[in-house]
This record gives structure tokens, sequence and C-alpha cells, in this order.
């Protein structure tokens, strides 16, 4: 066994030598049953942070441990880029085109690089081909999107049917599962989910555990039923009326009601159960990871979403039995606004708070990880024995990590050098980190190792789908029969009968054309070309198939931001019959209005039109679900500097946002040195006089000195002569007064030197002063430069303009070949 491979722990990388700036020789073998006090990743984008927290994964399904992982940004999807032949095909389709077009490089020449990079990156960190192939085989990995079927959907509704619990025994567990999900389902419809404070959240529960302890199943169309008309009729020692009033009740019914309505929300009902226990290994007994992928959702569904989900590990971790070792990891990659510091309480905090402090006891390990460190709750973070540290953005940042820090360790009974660790973290490398581990004897500085994962960045959810692809989309639910026979596939539209003229149709459902743009010859050769194979001609015929062809305008406007930009959305989709809704994230084409033809374009044939396509009410329905989906899922991106209270330019990319936010930080770092200096030179300049003044306060006094010693000297010369004429009590008396004049004009002189000696000291000491403030605004603004962020920029409900939503034919060759078989080819661009 090589010196990376040791049963129980996780090869993290090799220590660093801070002050030599090397890595060593000597490999960071973190021990996996650490991880059940739990840990927490920081540090600043670019910190090496994302790859570290994939590291802790890779080494964990190595290890035989399950994870559970929340990915709020899109990040945590590198996992399933893990190609053990590190051959550049499997790099091509993951390598980021725009960044290639912009070195220069084709697609193709940047997935050499790329597979060249890793080939060499994981050789020189001792990890070759076969500890990938044992990271894929020797586990599963599975994308879940909650809301969405670009990955495997979540079915998180039937959280709402009763436990197999008895009320006796389990009275508290049920009761915190009640709370979870009533503060979930309050987030979603943007309601205070203070259990304690909140009228709704009091009544939805005692509805809940009503409904529950009599034993009926409950569902959303129920529970908004029973919010109208409760089962109770008193709520403490109020009346219901009193206690929430109708007008408020109905209020929120309408606002739930509106949720379940929506076409979107069908997703929710569909997929996996959002059950904890058969998620974490397959039958074989291999691990699982399971990857929540969240970008698509907005703040309202993510919170609604991750509640449910810790209140499932938290009902799934309550039936384990106590043990020592890791079970499972709950992996939180972007906690920013999940777990933020008291008084902030949204509904996931209390569930991860209960996690954190229970989850040793049943071997979960929970990690969480962030870029924002002020925004952590420390107190709630006192169980953490395991803390990671990378660079950090500011000062702000840094203190209030050994803060948390400070807190943890003394929790644990172990001593804490505050002032080492400060110095130690400042200014530390990309990928190098502080481990400060509770159980271990000392702090270690490390180098990550080089990741298994390919660290393209965050996946869009089309690329989700291409990663995913249908088998995993398509994996049945836990609660589905598997006896079930699947649906036969519909029968291609070669072996349809067709009719010569255009089927007849109500006026009121509206037809389209879609032009043959491709000529038969044109489609045939690329066809020839994708295949590899010559197609030998024997007939062929121009087909038009029925299709749901919907095209909206989205106006994304927001006058702060400087956003004024419209977005135009079309899908081209085989609707299927009623009641099933239309997916509306398939089908997406790329049109020209002016292609489009209320008339056929030459001859062809016509399939028939499947009767729920030929009523006019069925179009009417698909416009409103596709306006409410182009509501829900249009969303424009644009960069945010908050420091700096700038918005980027649609189409901007982030290097030409920085380079704007560099000139806008320039530009008011110079005006606040001008505003700062000017205030300085008043300081500076009030000191010079004051030196001025002493200067020539100081020549006076030394001009007075010589006076006075002028004057004692011919006093003496009187006082000899005195002695000689027998005036010698007079005489005294004056040389002792002339010798008073002079030890004063000595004194005074001393004073003006002394004063001259202090201001000229406060004078520099100004100007050190003037040098760190102005270092201090040239670092403040610098820091400026890294608080880019995206924001979203979302339509209201009179910016989504549905302009089509009716039949469009499609048109496709039919080919029959010499040897008896069919060929269908797009004649139409988009095909």
């Amino acid at each position: 066994m090589s010196e990376i491979e040791r049963k129980g722990a996780f090869y993290l990388g090799r220590e660093y030598a801070l002050q030599a700036e090397k890595i060593t020789d000597r490999p960071v073998l973190y021990p996996a049953r650490h991880l059940t006090t739990h840990a927490v990743l920081l540090g600043m984008t670019g910190s090496g942070k994302t790859g570290l927290g994939l590291i802790l994964l890779e080494e964990a399904l190595l290890q035989g441990i399950p994870i559970i992982a929340i990915d709020p940004k899109g990040d945590v999807t590198n996992l399933l880029l893990t190609f053990p032949s590190l051959s550049p095909e499997a790099f091509e389709p993951w390598v980021d085109a725009e960044r290639a077009q912009r070195k220069g490089l084709t697609v193709q020449q940047a997935a050499e690089q790329a597979a060249t990079l890793w080939r060499n990156g994981l050789g020189d960190w001792g990890i070759g081909p076969d500890r990938l192939a044992r990271l894929r085989e020797g586990s599963e990995m599975i994308l879940y999107t909650p809301g969405s079927k670009a990955g495997v959907p979540v079915n998180v509704l039937h959280r709402f049917d009763p436990p197999a619990l008895d009320w006796e025994t389990h009275e508290e567990t049920l009761r915190e599962r009640i709370q979870g999900l009533v503060s979930a389902l309050l987030s979603l419809v943007g309601r205070e989910a203070d259990p304690l404070q909140s009228p709704e959240h009091v009544l939805l529960s005692l509805i809940v555990e009503h409904v529950w302890r009599s034993g009926q199943g409950l569902d959303l169309p129920t529970l908004i039923r029973l919010i109208q008309q409760p089962p109770v009729r008193q709520v403490g020692v109020f009346d219901l009326e009193s206690f929430l009033p109708e007008k408020e009740r109905m209020s929120l019914a309408r606002a739930l009601n509106n949720i379940f309505a929506s076409p979107g929300f069908e997703v929710w009902r569909e997929g996996t159960p959002l059950e904890i226990g058969p998620m974490l290994r397959t039958e074989d007994g291999r691990p699982r990871a399971n990857l929540f992928y969240l970008p698509h959702l907005d703040d309202t569904e993510r919170h609604f979403f991750v509640t449910l989900l810790l209140e499932a590990v938290r009902d799934w971790m309550a039936a384990q039995p106590g043990t020592s070792d890791l079970r499972a990891i709950l992996y939180f990659d972007e906690v920013f606004g999940f777990f933020p510091p008291h008084p902030a309480n949204p509904p996931t905090k209390q569930p991860l708070l209960a996690l954190i402090k229970q989850g040793r006891a049943a071997g979960l390990g929970v990690v969480l990880a962030t870029q924002n460190p002020v925004d952590l709750d420390y107190k709630g973070l006192s169980n953490a024995g395991t803390w990671a540290i990378g660079t950090l953005r500011t000062e702000r940042d840094k203190d209030r990590v050994l803060e948390g820090l400070e807190g943890a360790t003394r929790a644990a009974g172990a001593g804490f050098d505050r002032a080492s660790l400060d110095k130690a973290i400042t200014g530390l490398k990309s990928r190098v980190f502080l481990l400060h581990d509770i159980r271990a004897d000392r702090p270690v500085f490390f180098h990550t190792r080089w990741a298994m994962s390919y660290l393209r960045g965050p996946l869009t959810r089309a690329q989700v789908r291409q990663l995913v692809g249908a088998p995993m989309r398509e994996r049945p639910s836990a609660a589905a029969p598997t006896s079930a026979a699947p649906p036969s596939p519909p029968a291609p539209a070669s072996e349809m009968p067709t009719v010569s003229t255009l089927p007849t149709l109500p006026s009121s459902v509206p037809q389209i054309f879609l032009p043959a743009a491709d000529t038969f010859e044109w489609a045939l050769r690329q066809h020839e070309e994708r295949t590899g194979r010559e197609v030998v001609v024997r007939s062929k015929r121009l087909v038009y198939q029925p299709r749901l062809l919907a095209v909206g305008t989205v106006y994304l406007e927001d006058e702060r931001k400087g956003v004024r930009h419209q977005e135009t959305v079309a899908r081209l989709v085989e609707p299927p019959p009623p009641p099933a809704p239309v997916n509306w994230e398939e089908g997406e084409v790329d049109l020209d209005p002016d292609d489009l033809s209320h008339e056929p374009v030459g001859e062809g044939e016509y399939l028939p039109v499947p009767a729920h396509m030929a009523r006019a009410t069925a179009y009417k329905r698909w416009t409103r679900a596709f306006s409410e989906y182009l509501y829900r899922n249009v969303r424009l991106t644009i960069w945010h500097n908050p420091a700096l209270k700038l918005y980027g330019k649609v189409g901007e990319t982030r290097l030409d946002f920085r380079r704007r936010c560099e000139k806008v930080a320039r530009e008011r770092r110079d005006e606040e040195v001008a505003k700062a200096k000017k205030k300085m030179d008043k300081r500076m300049q009030r000191l010079q006089e004051k030196l001025r003044r002493e200067q020539r306060e100081l020549e006076e006094d030394q001009a007075e000195l010589e006076a006075r010693k002028r004057e004692e000297l011919l006093t003496l010369g009187e006082s000899a002569l005195g002695f000689l004429t027998g005036r010698r009590s007079r005489v005294l008396s004056t040389a002792s007064r002339k010798h008073r004049l002079t030890k004063q004009a000595e004194a005074d002189v001393r004073e003006s030197e002394e004063a001259i000696k202090n201001l000229e000291a406060q004078l520099k000491a100004l100007a050190e002063e003037w040098q760190e403030e102005v270092e201090e605004i040239n670092d403040r603004w610098a820091a400026t430069l890294e608080e880019i962020e995206v924001v979203e920029v979302s339509p209201r409900r009179r910016d989504v303009v549905v302009d089509y939503c009716g039949l469009a034919w499609v048109p496709e060759w039919v080919v029959e070949t010499e040897d008896g078989g069919q060929v269908r080819l797009a004649a139409w661009g988009e095909g």
C-alpha cells in the first residue's frame, strides 16, 4: 500500500513549509472518524476551497462513505467529471469554449491541454488512472435537480404524509418534523417562519398535527382547505378569529394555492422520494454521492427545499444506532444565507444546528464551506472540530474566523494561540490551508493535492442535462412498482398514416408552417457524414408533423441595475395528452419569424393531428402554462460589485466588468485620497505654523539670554569696583538679580527647544499616519475588486408576453432505402 493509501484516512495533500514557501514530502492523511465532530472550510474566491471540498468528497467515496451534498452554485457537479482514461476526448465536451477562444485555441486543443494538465498534475501527487477507476467503479453518483427534470427530479411532497411512528413514543420527533415542514412551506410563500411568534406557523402546525394524529393522508389541496376551515376553534386562550382572522387565513390559502396551481410545481411531485436511507447506498452496497443541484431555484425555493432536505437527514439520523465511526457526510458547498448569525433565523438554520449538535452520535459528519466567513453563526459552530482556513478577503473576515475558531477550540478544552494563528493565516497562497483539528497534536499548513475531478467551474442546467443523460433522469423512484411494464414508444412518423391534404381544424386553432430549409440532398449528406454510412435511396417524401410551438418575449428591466433587455424564448414540443403538463425545459429552438409561414411551402404529406391538439381550449391552457414558465424561469444574470454599488452590462464578461470596477475604484480612491490629503494638509499646516512660532520664540529667547549674560558680566565688574568703594550691600543685590534673570532666560530657551522638538516629532508621526492612511485607503479599495458576485434580474408578470402559442407543422424527409429500411431526415434547420 502506498503512502497515500491508508484505511480510514483521507489523502488531502502534503504539508507546506510556510517560511520556505515549499511543499514537503509529508502527506496529510486526515482520519475519517474525526469528521464526526464536523468541519468548516473557509476561503475567498480563488483560495482553492472548492477544490478542497471535492477532494474531501472523492476521498470519502474511496473510503466507502456515502454523501449528501447541497450545491447552491453548481460547483459540486464537477465531482461527476472524473475521467479514468484522461484522454482529450473525455475532456472535450466540458472545456470552456469561450475561454479557449480567448486563448486562441480550438476546443480540441483546449481539451488536449486539459488532459495533459490533469495527467501531469495527478502524477505529481502520486495518483494514477487506477485510483480514478476505483472512484468511478466503487461508487455511484446521482445528480438531483429539485423542481426540474434537467437531472433526477425529487419528490418532496410525500413529506406531507404522516410518518409510521407512534405519537406516544415519538411525540417530540414528530413535532420537530412538523415544525420543519411548516417552516419550509411558509418560506416558499415568503411568510415569517418563526415557530413561536408567527400565528400562521402555529396554526399550520396545529392543522398538520391534527391530521397526522387522525392517521389521515395530507396533501396541499387538503391543507389549503383546512386553512380556510381549520379543524380547531380555539388556539391557546384565543378564539380562532382573534388569533388569525379569516381574511388573513384566506390570504395564506391563496398564496399556497398560487404555488400549487403553478404548472412548474408539478415537478416537485415527481421523481425520487426525499428519503435519505435508500439514497445512501446501492443494492450491492456501494456508497452513493447524492448531489442536489440548486442554482436554477430562486431564494425562496432553495430555502424550501434545503429545509425539507435537512429535516429528512434529521429523520434518518434519529433512527440510527450510536457509533463512533463516520457513517455519512452532509456537505454544504456554500452555506451563505442558510446559517447566518443571530438575530437572522431562516427556516434552514434550526435543522442545520440540530444536525451539528446531534450528528456525532449517529456518525454524521457535517461539512460547511463558504467564501463569506462574516455571515456564519460561529456560536452554532462551537462543536466543529476541524477547520480548514485558506486565503481570506479582508481583516474583518480573518477576525471573524479567528473568533469562531477560538470558540470551537475552547469548547473542546484545548489551548488557543490567537496571535500566532493570526500571523500565520495572513497572506496564504492559493491551495494552501491551515488545518486545525482539535484531535491532532498541532495545526498543520498543507497544500491540497490535485483533484481527480475536472474543475471546470459551475455547470448550467443545459450542461447538467447533458451530463446526466436520459438513463439517470429516468431512474425509477424507490416507490415505483418494479413490475410495471414500460410504456410503448410512439410509432415513428414513417409508420403512421398520412394524408395529402392539410387536416381540417377549427379556425380558433392557430397554425403555422416551418420551412423546409434543408434540401433533401443537404440533409442526406449531413446524415451520411454523421453516421459514416452511405444511404441508397429508393424513394423519399416530405412529411409534416404537428407540434406545439410557443414563442414568448420576456422584458427584463431594472432601473436601479441599469438593465433594459428583452429575451425571446421559443419551444417546439410534442405535448402529452392532458392532464400531463408540457415539459417546457425541452424543445428549445432558435426561430427567425420571417421564416414562418401561414401556408405550406411546397407539396407534402401530413400526419393526423392528435385529438388533444385539435382543441382551441388546449392552446389557451398551454399559453397560460408557457407564460408561467417564462415568468418563473427566464432570468438575466449580470455581475454586481456591492462594495462599489456597480452593476454589469448585459453580456459583459467578468474580465470587462472587473476592468470597469478597477477604473471606478481607482477614481473613488483618488477622490478619497484627495479629501483625506486636504484634511491632513490642514493638520500639517497648523503644526508647521506652531513650529515656526516656536522657532521665532526660540530666536527671541536666545537673544534675550545673550543680553542677560552680557548684563551679568557688566554687573560682575561693577561688583568688583563696589567692593573697593565700600558699596558691598547694593552691589550684591544687583548681581543676584541679574543672575536670576539669566537663569530665567536659559529656562525659556530650553522650553522653546523642547517645544520645537515635540512639534517636529508630531510632524514626523503625522507623516507616518498619512502614509498608513493612504495604504489603508489603497487596500480597502483594492479589496472591493474581489467582491464581484452574480445577481439575477427577474421579470414582472406584465413583462412576459406570449407572442405565439399554437400548432406548428414541422417538415421531415422520410426515406425508403434499397434494403427495405427507413431513414428520417430533418428538413427544418433546427432538426
